[in-house]
């Protein structure tokens, strides 16, 4: 007995990934802490900020206030002209009636320092102590002293002092009021955000006027005062104490103030630290569950693994999927203009041949041609998901019985055609041609899976996904959906034949010369309804071949109105219409084709030139006929720009490239209807007479 291979030990490895996965922890955790720990500093500097700004108004209020009072007594009091009253002014209506709300004394000195008047007893400051000196103040100046003890009160106090003019005009002497300190702090001691926080007010020279900070840090501010989180996150410097601190600085350039907010840092991280232990703590229990559950790693990083490079090469074919669909669609798009032309030019002339003749004959040979072309573009434009597709509620079971009753009658020898259908009602939203492509390209394939014969089974059911769900080719999320499936008993799909499925020209049946878009179209028109394709296959298995499932979303709706269209092409009552495309061969075209069914079109090949002729006469026309895309401006932004000067004129949008986005996009603005390239004589006629018969209103 020999033994079986077996796998080297993970165990190693195993180590390696949990020793590397616990380093990233470590570093991811002590790089968010930091990070907290900054933002923690930077939120609580800008909560000083907006102290510091809030405290900072209202010290400059009230210091306006001292000097807008200073300045009303200068001017009632007249120096100069009623020097005896001054004594009468300040000792008898001081403080009541004049405005100095912060001062607690006022004196009135002369330009050689003699006291003039008091409205206590208490002695004044002393000149020297003012900054600026009282000898150089202007008349706009305002000179701060130096902290003094006030007799009167026996408080610590500071005062403003402004200059006064004699009837002359020059210096008559100095308006001096006294401020307790405690009014600088304001607000201070019940707005302080916590016991830590220090607050003081500097003179310009750097002198302490008020609080406890013993100088003032140099954070060279701006003279203006900054909004709450302006410059740098915080501020932190290693004060006279010892201790770290935040800093916030506010300056009053009128009164040569600075005012200075400080707070512990290590007061301000306390909250941090809670953080950071319950971190540690959380890492240490993420790293002790690691480390148990190491034996674990190996196989979920094979699951890992093997989901990967499934979903790698699911995505690889969608990519290759979606590149190919641009370039067809880009390719069909252009090709769209020329078969405009062609199938246009050709209903005109044929419809002057004589029935019968050489002429008429070739021109239906070119007709059948032509059609034969829009064929094949729809095709094109399916699998790129740009065709111009309506967007209708319909059931499906009835296109599915026409699928079938059209391959009863052509069912090669020794097949067979069987169906379960379990959701008859079940209605779909969007274009029900794309559900007959898809369904007929499908039941084509499988029969050519079965050269020998066999069962063809087509089977419908309602499907409901509670969470999302992988399948072979796309990925179905939450909802309730129709699963349309079509199975045969044929040889199977073969593994490198898989990935390759649904790209365009990609055949493996050579000898029935296919375009090989048959597959791709039934990719394009399940993506465009939004849903996904399950393949299954077993080759080399008889009997089993291959089962392709649809799921497609389930529309709760109601259903689409019918339409009947009528044999004979109406005519028009000589309606203006406006005809935009960049396309010169398709203005002429489409001017001739309008013009013969009883139109007066207006062609325009620049809608900007367009748009400007529906400004400067917006009544001439009763309609526009527009192409969507157009290098100036979009059919749908014609549109839309037209709607503020013409907002009820009927636009028909053509194109041949969008798809339900472009309809959407279009009934934003205000589009009409949308209609597909290359039009036909028969479909554009019966749209306008509907659209002229709807604006008409039912005939009495």
């Amino acid at each position: 007995m020999t033994d079986s291979p077996t796998r080297p030990p993970a165990l190693p490895r195993i180590w390696l990934v949990a020793g590397l996965a616990a380093l990233s922890l470590i570093t991811v955790t002590a790089a968010s802490l930091w990070h907290l720990r900054r933002e923690a500093l930077t939120s609580q500097a800008r909560e000083l900020s907006v102290l510091s700004l809030a405290l900072t108004d209202e010290l400059g209020r009230g210091l306006e206030s001292v000097e807008i009072g200073l300045q009303a007594v200068r001017l009632e009091l007249r120096i100069g002209e009623l020097l005896p009253e001054i004594g009468e002014i300040v000792g008898k209506r001081y403080p009541h009636d004049l405005k100095l709300p912060l001062a607690s004394q006022l004196w009135v000195i002369d330009r050689r320092g003699n006291l003039l008047a008091a409205s206590s007893p208490a002695l004044a400051p002393d000149p020297a102590s003012f900054m600026p000196g009282l000898q150089t103040l202007n008349d706009t100046d305002i000179g701060i002293s130096l902290p003094f003890p006030n007799m009167a009160n026996g408080e610590p106090s500071v005062a403003l002092a402004v200059r006064y003019n004699d009837h002359e005009g020059a210096l008559g002497g100095w308006l001096i009021a006294a401020l307790p300190v405690e009014a600088l702090r304001g607000a201070f001691s019940k707005a302080a955000p916590t016991s830590d926080a220090r607050m003081a007010v500097f003179r310009a020279d750097g002198v302490r006027l008020a609080g406890s900070l013993s100088h003032l840090p140099t954070l060279g501010i701006a003279e203006t005062p900054q909004p709450p989180g302006a410059g740098r996150g915080h501020d932190v410097q290693l004060l006279g104490d010892g201790r770290e601190r935040l800093i916030a600085e506010r300056a009053l350039p009128r009164f040569g103030l600075r005012m200075v907010l400080t707070r512990d840092v290590e007061s301000a991280l306390e909250p941090w630290r809670d953080v950071a232990w319950l971190a540690s703590s959380g890492v240490m229990l993420m790293l002790a569950g690691l480390a148990a559950a190491a034996h674990r790693i190996a196989r979920a990083e094979q699951r890992r693994q093997d989901s990967q490079a499934a979903l790698q090469t699911q995505l690889s074919r969608t990519n290759r999927l979606e590149s190919l669909g641009t370039l067809a669609g880009g390719v069909a798009h252009d090709f769209n203009n020329v078969l405009a032309a062609v199938l246009g030019y050709a209903e005109m002339a044929r419809q002057d041949a004589v029935d019968g003749s050489r002429q008429a004959r070739q021109l239906d040979q070119v007709l059948r041609a032509a059609l034969r072309g829009k064929s094949l573009v729809e095709r094109i434009l399916s699998f790129s998901r740009s065709g111009a597709r309506s967007a209708t509620v319909f059931e499906v079971q009835p296109i599915i019985d026409e699928v079938l009753g059209l391959l009863a009658a052509s069912l090669r020898h020794g097949v067979v055609l069987e169906s379960r259908f379990e959701a008859p009602d079940l209605r779909l939203r969007g274009d029900p041609t794309q559900v007959f492509e898809a369904v007929m390209n499908l039941c084509t394939n499988a029969m050519q899976a079965m050269p020998d014969g066999g069962t063809l089974t087509v089977a419908t059911a309602r499907h409901a996904v509670r969470e999302t769900q992988a399948v072979s080719h796309g990925q179905l999320e939450p909802g309730e959906y129709l699963a349309l499936s079509v199975a045969d008993e044929g040889a199977g799909i073969a593994a490198d034949v898989m990935d390759h499925l649904f790209e365009p020209f990609f055949t493996t049946r050579r000898e029935h010369a296919g375009t090989g878009l048959g597959l791709a179209v039934v990719h394009g028109v399940v993506a465009e309804f939004g849903g996904a394709i399950d393949v299954q296959s077993t080759p080399g298995t008889p009997g089993l071949g291959a089962r392709f499932t649809l799921y497609l979303p389930e529309s709760h709706d109601a259903l689409a109105p019918d339409a009947t269209v009528p044999a004979m092409a109406p005519t028009g009552r000589g309606q203006t219409l406006m005809v935009v495309d960049d396309e010169p061969a398709l203005v002429e075209l489409a001017e001739e084709l309008l013009a013969e069914l009883g139109y007066e079109p207006i062609g325009y090949t620049d809608p900007k030139a367009a748009l400007q002729a529906l400004r400067s006469e917006p009544d001439r026309y009763d309609a526009l006929l527009t192409d969507e895309v157009m290098p100036a401006l979009t059919g749908t932004q014609l549109t839309e720009a037209l709607r503020a000067f013409v907002p009820q004129l009927p636009v028909l949008l053509v194109s041949g490239y969008g798809g339900p986005q472009l309809a959407a996009r279009a009934a934003a603005v205000g589009v009409t209807r949308v209609l597909a390239k290359p039009l036909q004589r028969g479909e554009l006629a019966q749209a306008l007479d509907q659209l002229f018969s709807a604006a008409r209103g039912p005939t009495q």
